[in-house]
């Protein structure tokens, strides 16, 4: 038997263990041009909110009944598929399952030896993509300017403050614990950090760490923080829009000042991106991280949390911020 995770209803405001529901299945027959995957780590990440709902987007929601998916490291135990064998390891969107079957669509083979698995889920997977395609992309960024990061010490923005550095920028970020402040000076080389839970004025904290002002923003967070940043942009500041965690759960359209004026007199630009929207620049993405990680040029964190059973409420805890880095179940 195999145990699967579906989406019973759908969440209102933050989700509880409740809005999912644990079946067992009996272990799939591998047809011709199959193969058969046993989950060894899942990915857990805050965009899987906004499948839950269902609204239109740039994803269809998630149906009721039916598995969770998102980014899964497998591997192969059978195989009828002529491009897999036994004992490789793939990487790809799959059904939160502990054994199914795959005709190979979409699946990556990984090298359990070049890297820890579940690296694959992160700093070399969609989390470092995101974070090195979010900053160069839209970011742009010029060596001697300031780029200023919110969910910093979370799966992407540990990464997009590294990649700062090593292109020569200064860096702060923004994180929601002294300890997080901390980690991201010592472990990832942030020139300064700011904790928005023992902050009374985040536009003033703002200036005072940034006191040159923000050339570039990238954006994980939304609501109330990413308000204060507009009073301290610089003229033709880059504004990237990944995420807005602080809003997800909202069950009511959050209010939020007038950016307009702010983007008007700093000729300042803000975009919003999928990682989807630069499927033609993962192979240069990846080339250039993997070099970056293998030069130990680039570090990262996990959160790892123990057993399949364990994965409704790790992805729960990513929205009080109980991750450092990437969020990863292992099976």
């Amino acid at each position: 038997m195999s145990k699967t995770i579906l989406l019973d209803k759908r969440p209102e405001g933050k989700p509880t263990k409740s809005d999912f529901k644990f079946v067992n299945e009996t272990t799939p027959e591998v047809n011709s041009g199959e193969i058969l995957l046993k989950t060894h780590y899942i990915s857990v990440d805050p965009y899987l909110r906004g499948r839950m709902r269902d609204v239109k987007s740039y994803i269809p929601p998630f149906e009721l009944q039916k598995p969770i998916v998102s980014g899964i490291i497998a591997e192969v135990m059978e195989s009828k598929n002529k491009d897999f064998s036994k004992g490789d390891f793939v990487s790809g969107t799959l059904a939160w399952k502990e054994q199914q079957v795959s005709n190979g669509d979409g699946l990556i083979k990984v090298d359990a030896e070049r890297a820890p698995l579940s690296a694959y889920l992160g700093i070399l997977g969609m989390t470092g993509l995101t974070a090195y395609l979010g900053l160069t992309e839209i970011g742009k960024p010029k060596k001697g300017e300031t780029l200023l990061v919110s969910g910093a010490a979370g799966a992407v923005g540990s990464v997009v403050g590294q990649i700062g550095k090593i292109l020569g920028l200064r860096v702060v970020g923004i994180a929601g614990s002294d300890e997080k402040v901390t980690l991201l000076k010592s472990d990832f080389g942030f020139d300064d950090a700011i904790n928005y839970n023992t902050t009374d004025n985040m536009a003033k904290a703002i200036a005072e760490k940034c006191p040159d002002g923000v050339d570039v923003y990238f954006d994980n967070v939304g609501g109330d923080i990413s308000d204060a940043v507009f009073y301290n942009i610089n003229k033709k500041a880059r504004l990237v829009i990944c995420g807005a965690i602080s809003v997800y759960n909202e069950t009511e359209l959050p209010k939020s000042i007038s950016v307009q004026p702010f983007l008007i007199k700093n000729s300042a630009l803000m975009q919003g991106f999928i990682i989807f929207d630069y499927v033609d620049k993962y192979p240069e993405a990846m080339k250039q991280l993997g070099q970056w990680l293998g030069e130990g040029k680039l570090t990262y964190k996990e959160t790892i949390v123990e057993g399949f059973e364990a994965t409704p409420q790790a992805f729960i805890d990513l929205f009080d911020g109980k991750n450092k880095g990437k969020m990863v179940v292992k099976v």
